[in-house]
């Protein structure tokens, strides 16, 4: 199947890649869009994991405050340079994460940062609770525990088949940069 132009736009509308990615994806594809997508997707995960380790310097502060001015959030999201940073795309990612934090109230962004004492003391309190439960269920309890405390594991609150940390993973594969919340703080009045 010959790759048109309009093709070429569906797709860069879909994954937000360069034109020439664009054709060489519907090329190998056959002209399948959405194979083209999920190949696009994989090429950008793979790359996104080459560059994991690279800094993110760069970014935006990015507050949101719920109707009423009761409750709201303020979050830094770091990328690798200041022209991805300005864009809406990455501009709207770091809302939407400000929006889960004023609406899920976590407490770390990810598992790295939980206290191994708090992640011990929580075990011990769940294996309290039920004396003779197994391992793997007290891991799954506390595995259910951090999807409430962690932002990077919490359901994402507008899919709640997705987590935060695919909704980050899928931007960086899209833009080609590592992508980072490096912090925030949630407050509501009174508390």
């Amino acid at each position: 199947m010959a790759v048109t132009t309009e093709m070429v736009k569906e797709l860069r509308a879909r994954t937000g890649a360069g034109v020439m990615d664009c054709r060489r994806a519907l090329e190998e594809t056959a002209g399948d869009l959405d194979a083209a997508t999920g190949l696009m997707r994989a090429k950008g995960l793979a790359a996104v994991a080459k560059r994991a380790g690279r800094a993110a310097s760069e970014g935006v502060i990015e507050t949101y405050v719920h109707a009423g001015s009761r409750l709201g959030a303020i979050v830094e999201l770091n990328c690798e340079t200041d022209f991805v940073a300005r864009t809406d795309e990455f501009r709207s990612m770091a809302r939407e994460i400000a929006m889960q934090v004023a609406a899920s109230a976590p407490r770390f962004v990810s598992k790295e940062e939980v206290p191994s004492e708090l992640m011990a003391g929580r075990r011990a309190a769940i294996a309290g609770e039920s004396p003779g439960a197994s391992d793997a269920d007290l891991d799954r309890r506390v595995g259910q525990w951090l999807e409430e405390v962690v932002l990077l594991e919490q359901p994402y609150i507008r899919d709640a088949g997705r987590r935060v940390r695919e909704l980050i993973t899928d931007a960086a594969a899209r833009v080609g940069e590592h992508i980072a919340v490096r912090r925030f703080a949630r407050f509501k009045l009174g508390e």
